[in-house]
Order: structure tokens, then C-alpha cells, then sequence
């Protein structure tokens, strides 16, 4: 199956949710004020958001259409969806020298952050990159090895300790032994205790603050792994997350899972902030780069 025929089958929910929501909202005839609300309602209730809903509904407006049917509407969605994504869809770029490029993955334990860094290692494979983890989620045994699984599965060597151990100190090390063997990324899995913010930033600013001493441009990305399927509370993570930790952009994860995968375009109107790549499925090529175009049609039900 092809990346596009997954990306689909991924958001498949996501748009009969939305064809459901704007079933019989149009009807062939001019669109009323009354008419307009009931479409912005009804992307609201898919996940859009209201600022992207409010946008898109004044969009239609202002095209003063005669007639309208729901194909026609898909077709428009799809449009202003991807004029909405377009600005923040952005490939991660493995800039930084000296090397290594210091990638810091955030995000809370449940939403596929350790996996996430798998896949993502896989894919800087795929663009001929070295790539190196670094296992700095230290107050989980099970991420530590599910870590070591994941570095085992793309070849990419691992740089652990002991579960309580200190993650600045793994980050070190990774750094150390990144510059040492001339790998081009070090991709460093953190804890994800939002329950205890005080801790979590004084951890976080601890690593920071090795890395600046090894390369004072590291973290080169601060990238937050957002779960689709928590719906608009994936936006209370962006706004936490942001202020706490400095992100500088998203990958967004089991989009096949849920029918909220509107929530992108949503966190994209609000929060502006690139987004890297998605993922709508388990295996090792589920994580691609993020295509707004795509996506757009694929949320609004459309073929691509």
C-alpha cells in the first residue's frame, strides 16, 4: 500500500466525521447566513477549531455562490484547509554543525513519543543520515527499553542507563559519543510528567544547559509528539508544552486512530508552529514527512 492510500485509510474517520457533521447543510441553493452557521458549526464539532472554522466560513462567504453542493463543499474545504497548513508544513532539516544535530522529543507518556523517535530515526536513515538515541526518559524502565527495542530495529545505536538515572548526564554521553563516531543526529527521548511541571522544566533546562556547554546551538529542535486521538486537548499540550519547553515544532501521531484529525488544522491556525511530519500507523514507515495538500483532501474526504 502507498503512502498516499494509507494516508486515505488514516483519515478516514476524520472525514466521514466531517461528512457526517456537514450532511444536508447544503442543499444546491444560495447559502444563507443561517446556512453558514451551520457549516461553521459543523466544523467546529469535526475538530477544526474556531478560529479556522470562523476563517473558512467567511471564506465561503465571501465567494457568494449561487449553488453549492456537498461535493463542491468538500472541494472548498479542502482548498482553504490547505491554505491553513501550507504556511507550517516544513521537513525536518538536519542543519546543525557542529555535529551532531541535537533533536529533543517531548511530549506526555501515551502519546507515542518513544516510537515516535523510531520512526523518525528511520526516516533520517531513509535521507542518509547517522542517527544515534539517546534514552533520557530515565523515570520509565519500560521507555528506556522500549528505546533499545526501536535501536535495535532501524540499527541505530542506543546511549542508556538505569531507570531514576540522571537524563542530562545520558544526554552527555550521547553527545560525546555522537561527535566521536561522527553521527549527524542525536534523537533524545524525555520524560513526560506534565502532572509535575516544576520538575519537568528543571530537568529540561538542566539538559540544556550540558548541551550548550558541549554545542552552544543544541538543541538544534525541541519537537512535541502530540496524540490525534486526545482531540482539543492535543491544543492544551501545544500552549504547556511551548511555554515550558521552548518547542519549535510537531509531529502529530495515530491519526488513523481517531476521527479528531482535525485537531491539525486547528493546532496549525492557532499555534502557527511547523509541522514535521504525522503518523497514522504502527509500522516503521508510518511517519512521513507532512504534505499539506494531501492532508487537506484527505480531511475533507476527497481523492488524492
Amino acid at each position: 500500500m502507498s503512502w498516499l492510500e494509507r494516508l486515505t485509510g488514516g483519515f478516514k474517520k476524520t472525514a466521514d466525521r466531517l461528512g457526517e457533521n456537514l450532511s444536508g447543510l447544503v442543499k444546491e441553493q444560495a447559502l444563507d447566513t443561517s446556512t453558514l452557521d451551520d457549516i461553521e458549526e459543523a466544523l467546529i464539532a469535526s475538530d477544526l477549531g474556531p478560529e479556522a472554522s470562523k476563517r473558512i466560513r467567511e471564506s465561503i462567504a465571501a465567494r457568494r455562490f449561487e449553488q453549492l453542493d456537498e461535493r463542491g463543499l468538500r472541494t472548498i474545504l479542502a482548498e482553504e484547509i490547505e491554505k491553513i497548513l501550507a504556511p507550517v508544513a516544513k521537513p525536518l532539516d538536519v542543519w546543525g554543525f557542529p555535529r551532531p544535530h541535537v533533536i529533543l522529543v517531548i511530549g506526555v507518556n501515551g502519546s507515542g513519543k518513544t516510537t515516535t523517535i523510531g520512526k523518525l530515526g528511520h526516516l533520517l536513515q531513509e535521507q542518509d543520515y547517522g542517527v544515534m538515541l539517546a534514552a533520557g526518559d530515565t523515570f520509565r524502565a519500560a521507555a528506556i527499553e522500549q528505546l533499545k527495542i526501536w535501536g535495535n530495529r532501524i540499527h541505530a545505536p542506543v546511549i542508556a542507563g538505569k531507570e531514576g538515572g540522571d537524563a542530562a548526564g545520558i544526554v552527555y554521553d550521547g553527545v560525546k559519543q555522537a561527535t566521536a563516531t561522527g553521527i549527524d543526529a542525536l534523537i533524545v527521548d524525555t520524560a513526560g510528567r506534565l502532572q509535575n511541571k516544576a520538575h519537568l522544566m528543571d530537568e529540561l533546562a538542566k539538559i540544556r544547559r550540558v548541551l550548550g556547554r558541549l554545542n552552544p546551538e543544541a538543541p538544534h529542535d525541541v519537537i512535541l509528539v502530540l496524540d490525534a486521538t486526545t482531540g482539543q486537548n492535543a491544543l492544551n499540550q501545544i500552549e504547556v508544552f511551548r511555554d515550558m519547553a521552548g518547542v519549535t515544532g510537531l509531529i502529530m501521531t495515530k491519526l488513523d486512530g481517531t476521527a479528531r484529525g482535525g485537531v491539525l488544522v486547528a493546532a496549525a491556525e492557532k499555534f502557527g508552529l511547523p509541522i514535521h511530519a504525522i503518523g497514522v500507523g504502527e509500522g516503521v514507515d508510518d511517519l512521513r514527512p507532512f504534505e499539506p495538500r494531501a492532508v487537506a483532501r484527505a480531511i475533507a474526504g476527497l481523492p488524492l
